[in-house]
């Protein structure tokens, strides 16, 4: 038995960790691996995965757990695994670097190899099977392979790395063309998404089908923003979250969704669940119910926010990052069912209903199993049965509860608990949002741990920690982080002013001017200047799996520009958004977060301050925040609150008010003159829609 020292014992990550017993001699990215690669003068093979990857799993039993496949590599290579969701930074530079190679878009398992002495990618792919199949390599003859080319072509190795360099060069820092965007983008980006709609399942592209949640609120904001003029960017909208909602994508039983569909009608899923997914769509959900009222998007959030609280929040207060697709080595083991085990669970009355609102009484649709889907919605179940509305509610409530209860008795997915500070933000936005539109206090509450978890313990000394697990938070914050907290900060103001607060998000807003920005050309790298020097500074402009840095960054820092009268940060997103013309302007429906940015400086924000006696001002607040209004802030302060910016501070309660508040509406650097009743705050905003 091969005795190879391993060095990712004391790493945090969980998936650095399922590997530390692996015979491969893995190394975490740093100084020693790095080191010992240029004095030994080998390649760097370098694997990026993360823990609720199928295919990572994959790959690390057959190769990564196999004593001769890890004999092999040990001796040709020095090994570094990263956990992606750790390293993003790294991660997307050899993204970056493996389409420029193979010219094929990339995935995980990640599996790159460097030369040693600059760490610049000479070959790379994702996957590599055991055994030659399916086109691929067997991964021990690709290893020595890539080796000897190493030794016997290095010259050739070297003159591509340095184009390799210059292609990633021009990719992370384009030459840089001032180009003012149009508002015709509105239009452009709308139009380009509804040519991606899936008309019949909803949803954008073919499978694999993603929920690509910016695309949904981009087609929201239009329509808000151009009324009657845009039914079809509605429909597109809602039509989408109905069918995730009712398709095998959503977790019907215990909430929550999957990270995507393996078919186009949303039943089958890839069963991992990502925090930075159920953000987002919480958000969404909520949203949309906050627009028509539909019972389902209700459900969707209320389902999606226990499961968060549930499964999801650490004792702590942070939320952990996944769930892991497979348990017990089978992938959606524990989601699925038998017809006879769910009609032995439920009762007679309850299976009647059950059955054909999910196919049961249908053909099995996952491996021999059911995974559960609306197959039949609830007005013609209710027909068939004759059975009323509320009961069926009443049945199929007290079905899933059945179901939940027997499922959570089985072997779980594994759940990665490394604490993520922007994946973080993202879900205390959604909770925010959710617990606002749904009066669910509860989720504020959750979402209020979250965020004092991530100051407490994620922030010191005007520095953000980017992860956190066993009691050490660690790795220099990226874009992302700082750019999504400061947007969950502004979210959760508007639901308990909190003074602290709000003086954290101006430091988070000053990190991202003074470490983050390219005081050059502007826009925002995504490591700060201060970061370790790896092969490339990137600067992502569009939309991934996430928002875009860069975009929420735009939108947060002028809305927080808004609220203070503090032009430091509306510059900042000037200059942002005039850096980003370019590329927004050629693939305006990859940059839906930086027209967003742009739709807010175009239109600008209504911003209600209200200032009065407490017992008062939740009342005001529930009427501002009728409908939905993506474009309207609302933040209500105590008449007595102390220590307020010269913005804000400004805006006092004033006497005699005879409704014991005063508002206070401004549409971006102009304010009307101050409300003191409710029937006037009434005839001032309108109730649904887009503030006028």
């Amino acid at each position: 038995m091969i005795q190879a020292k391993n060095h990712l014992a004391g790493q945090t990550s969980p998936y650095l960790l399922q590997h530390a017993d692996n015979p491969v001699e893995w190394y975490p990215w740093g100084n020693e691996a790095l080191e010992r690669a240029r004095q030994e003068n080998k390649p760097i093979l370098l694997s990026i995965g993360y823990s609720a990857c199928h295919w990572c799993h994959v790959m690390a039993h057959e190769s990564f757990e196999d004593e001769a496949t890890a004999k092999i590599m040990n001796e040709l290579f020095i090994n570094i695994k990263i956990d992606r969701e750790e390293r993003p930074d790294i991660d997307k530079i050899y993204q970056t670097a493996q389409y420029v190679l193979t010219q094929r878009t990339g995935g995980w398992p990640l599996t790159m190899f460097l030369t040693p002495d600059d760490q610049v990618p000479f070959f790379g792919g994702t996957y590599f099977p055991n055994e030659a199949r399916h086109g691929l390599p067997a991964f021990r003859d690709l290893l020595q392979h890539i080796s000897g080319v190493y030794q016997q072509r290095l010259e050739e190795i070297k003159a591509q790395n340095q184009s390799i360099q210059n292609v990633l060069q021009q990719i992370h820092e384009p030459s840089y063309t001032k180009t003012d965007l149009s508002p015709d983008l509105f239009k452009t980006c709308n139009r380009q998404i509804e040519q991606a709609f899936d008309a019949r399942d909803g949803g954008f592209g073919d499978a694999p089908k993603f929920p690509h949640p910016t695309h949904i609120d981009r087609l929201l904001r239009y329509h808000s923003q151009s009324g009657q003029d845009s039914p079809r960017s509605l429909h597109a909208a809602l039509y989408t979250l109905e069918k995730m909602a009712a398709g095998g994508l959503f977790d019907q039983v215990g909430g929550g969704f999957c990270r995507y569909s393996v078919d186009s009608h949303w039943m089958i899923p890839h069963f991992e669940k990502m925090l930075y997914d159920n953000g987002p769509l919480l958000a969404l959900y909520a949203q949309g119910f906050a627009l028509t009222g539909t019972e389902q998007f209700k459900n969707v959030c209320e389902a999606t926010a226990q499961w968060v609280m549930r499964e999801m929040q650490s004792p702590e207060g942070g939320y952990y990052s996944s769930l892991d697709a497979d348990s017990e080595g089978s992938e959606g083991k524990y989601y699925v069912w038998d017809r006879e085990q769910v009609e032995q669970l439920l009762s007679r009355e309850e299976y009647a209903v059950f059955a054909p609102h999910y196919g049961l009484d249908r053909d099995t649709n996952f491996e021999g199993r059911y995974h559960l889907h609306t197959f039949v919605n609830k007005d013609e179940v209710c027909q068939r049965t004759s059975v009323s509305e509320e009961k069926f509610d009443a049945l199929i409530s007290q079905a899933k509860q059945k179901l939940l209860s027997q499922r959570e008795q089985r072997v779980r997915p594994g759940r990665d608990e490394k604490i993520l500070s922007s994946w973080n933000a993202l879900m205390i936005r959604g909770m925010v949002i959710a617990g606002r539109v749904l009066g669910k206090s509860e989720y504020i509450q959750s979402a209020q741990r979250a965020l004092d978890f991530l100051r407490n313990t994620m922030w010191t000394s005007q520095h953000l920690a980017a992860t956190y697990k066993d009691g050490t938070a660690h790795l220099d914050a990226y874009l992302d982080d700082y750019s999504f907290l400061l947007d969950a900060i502004l979210e959760i103001l508007q639901v308990r002013w909190c003074t602290r607060d709000l003086n954290w998000a101006c430091d988070i807003a000053n990190v991202l001017l003074d470490k983050f920005e390219d005081n050059t050309v502007g826009g925002f790298y995504f490591t700060s200047i201060d970061h370790e020097r790896l092969i490339q500074r990137s600067k992502t402009l569009s939309d991934e799996a996430m928002p875009s840095g860069n975009g929420i960054a735009a939108t947060a820092l002028a809305r927080l520009g808004y609220l203070l009268g503090k032009t430091e940060y509306l510059d900042a997103t000037e200059r942002v958004l005039q850096f980003a013309g370019q590329a927004v302007t050629h693939a305006p429906m990859g940059h839906a977060s930086l027209i967003t940015a742009y739709e807010e400086q175009c239109h600008p924000l209504q911003i209600i301050i209200l200032r009065g006696e407490k017992s008062h001002l939740e009342k005001w607040q529930q009427q501002c925040s009728l409908g939905y209004q993506p474009r309207r802030l609302i933040f209500a302060i105590d008449a007595d609150e102390k220590d307020l910016p010269a913005g804000l501070a400004e805006k006092k309660f004033l006497k005699p008010a005879p409704e014991g508040v005063v508002a206070y509406i401004c549409e971006g650097m102009q304010c009307k003159s101050p409300v003191t009743s409710l029937a006037e705050l009434q005839s001032a905003i309108p109730d649904t829609g887009t503030p006028q």
